[in-house]
């Protein structure tokens, strides 16, 4: 998909709603899947099952498509977030809604409102402190408000993640800034400058896929970009021209720093999100 298709799409209002058979369907709720007869063999294993409205979405004519996940598939927390392989698209005439004692709760499937992503290369030394923060917090017992992910050297795929509207976006990784190994900061750039907060010629050299990267990446596949904050560490080595394996001793020290730096800041975005919620 090129640029100009691109932007086609993102000029597309965003669909609330749909009307189904006489029922008013929107994201979250569960419909039956009726694919049109003269399908392929998916549309004929398609056929009766039970799905989930992942996003009702727009083509270049203005006709809406219902993108769904199904109930059975394994992988179905990948199709929420958007991932290919999981997710399904049928019109609106091809699917029926489920009576109102089969719906689930619509806030059982919100999507996550805060992305946390570890970035990074293993391979550099302490460039791999992002990666090893982003499994530290996998294992903790966050809401499903909040997405935890290791995408290491994966940019691309992080910059599809981006285009998910996340109210917060929370990066991980390591990078100088002049104060002593093992230092944890957190900096909010200027989206329109992303590189800005940082000193020059230093957040940018020793990573094939650094945040400022990242975020201006995102930007000219025009992700709804809207609060990003980076969690770093000052790091002691990146293992020169050779790379190195594993963490220097200081940055190591400092990924259970990290650990709670990053959920102080979820606690306090989600209390924020409800506070604005409930006012």
């Amino acid at each position: 998909m090129n640029e100009w298709e691109w932007q086609l799409l993102e000029d597309k209002p965003p669909v609330d709603h749909l009307l189904i058979s006489g029922v008013e369907a929107r994201t979250g709720d569960r419909v039956r899947l009726f694919p049109h007869r003269g399908g392929d063999i998916l549309d004929i294993a398609l056929r009766g099952q039970v799905a989930t409205i992942e996003s009702i979405e727009q083509d270049y004519e203005g006709v809406s498509h219902v993108c769904v996940v199904l109930d059975d598939d394994p992988g179905r927390d990948l199709g929420m977030m958007r991932q290919p392989g999981h997710r399904f698209f049928f019109s609106a005439t091809e699917v029926v809604p489920l009576p109102p004692g089969e719906q689930r709760p619509r806030d059982v499937m919100a999507k996550p409102t805060v992305l946390v992503a570890g970035i990074g290369n293993i391979f550099l030394g302490d460039d791999g402190f992002g990666v090893a923060v982003a499994q530290a917090l996998a294992k903790a017992n966050f809401p499903a408000a909040v997405r935890v992910e290791d995408f290491g050297l994966r940019g691309f795929d992080l910059a599809y993640a981006l285009q998910d509207g996340y109210e917060t976006t929370i990066l991980v990784d390591s990078f100088p800034h002049g104060e002593l190994p093992g230092t944890v900061y957190v900096v909010e750039p200027d989206l329109t400058d992303p590189g800005g907060g940082v000193a020059q010629g230093t957040f940018v050299e020793p990573h094939a896929m650094n945040p400022v990267n990242v975020l201006r990446m995102a930007a000219a596949m025009h992700a709804p970009l809207k609060r990003v904050l980076l969690v770093g560490c000052e790091p002691a080595t990146f293992g020169g021209e050779e790379g190195k394996m594993g963490l220097s001793a200081e940055v190591e020290a400092a990924i259970d720093e990290a650990v709670r730096v990053i959920t102080n800041l979820v606690a306090k975005l989600l209390d924020e999100t409800q506070s604005n919620t409930t006012n």
